[in-house]
């Protein structure tokens, strides 16, 4: 059970091999009533993972004994528990592994603590909603029907095609999070889909129906990476 079902601090597992942003981090989540564990390296994460059963796993990419990418493989191999890796800027390559691996999200370095408090906190959020699988899902802006294959934006009905439908669903069921263009690919064309230039095609055409402006609100894009839904039409976590 999470903080929200019982009210009790979550638990918060910091690997990173800086000492000085575990410092940083340990503060700042400890201020918003977590309660935290950190490990320096891979190895020694994996072996805290698995003795204190954590509800979400803060994580350093590149680190000794193993990195972060091996830790999101070893940790999605046996559990859900939300991951959220830290990268530099120029790390697309990196991320996009990572998040293949099974990270979550992901927060550039150098970030703002009040970002990461709040990717936190959206995690959390997500890990105590009921995992039943809606057939109405009505977020923000959007009010997506399964059975009936129907959309309405704003309040007006939204054509789309089957592909479409598909790609908002996928897109609206992990709203907030970044998915790569290969698990896009993947949970709208199947596993061995690997084209991105035909999801960026699809992606297209369905920002053309939902988008108010030129430059988008709601599917945005992630460079190199994939893209972020925003219900809303802004980024609320």
């Amino acid at each position: 059970m999470k903080q929200n079902e019982r009210d009790q601090p979550a638990k918060i597992l910091i690997v990173d091999d800086e000492p000085q942003i575990i410092r940083v981090l340990k503060t700042a989540l400890s201020t918003q009533g977590h309660s935290i564990r950190t490990s320096l390296n891979g190895l020694d994460g994996l072996l805290v993972f698995r003795e204190w059963n954590p509800d979400v796993v803060i994580t350093d990419l590149s680190m000794h004994e193993m990195s972060g990418i091996e830790l999101c493989h070893q940790i999605r191999a046996t559990s859900k528990t939300p991951i959220i890796v830290l990268s530099v800027r120029d790390q697309e390559a990196v991320k996009v592994a990572a998040l293949d691996a099974g990270a979550d999200d992901y927060v550039t370095k150098p970030f703002s603590i009040q970002e990461l408090q709040a990717r936190v906190r959206a995690q959390l959020r997500r890990t105590t909603t009921p995992k039943e699988t809606p057939q109405i899902i009505s977020l923000g802006d959007f009010v997506i029907d399964r059975p009936q294959h129907r959309v309405t934006v704003r309040g007006q009905d939204t054509h789309l095609t089957p592909k479409q439908f598909d790609l908002l669903v996928c897109l609206a069921e992990h709203a907030g999070q970044v998915l790569t263009h290969r698990a896009l690919l993947h949970a709208v064309w199947g596993t061995n889909a690997d084209q991105p230039e035909y999801l960026r095609v699809h992606i297209g055409q369905l920002r053309k129906k939902i988008e108010t402006t030129d430059e988008p609100c709601y599917i945005v894009t992630e460079p190199w990476i994939g893209y972020r839904f925003h219900p809303t039409g802004k980024d609320e976590l």
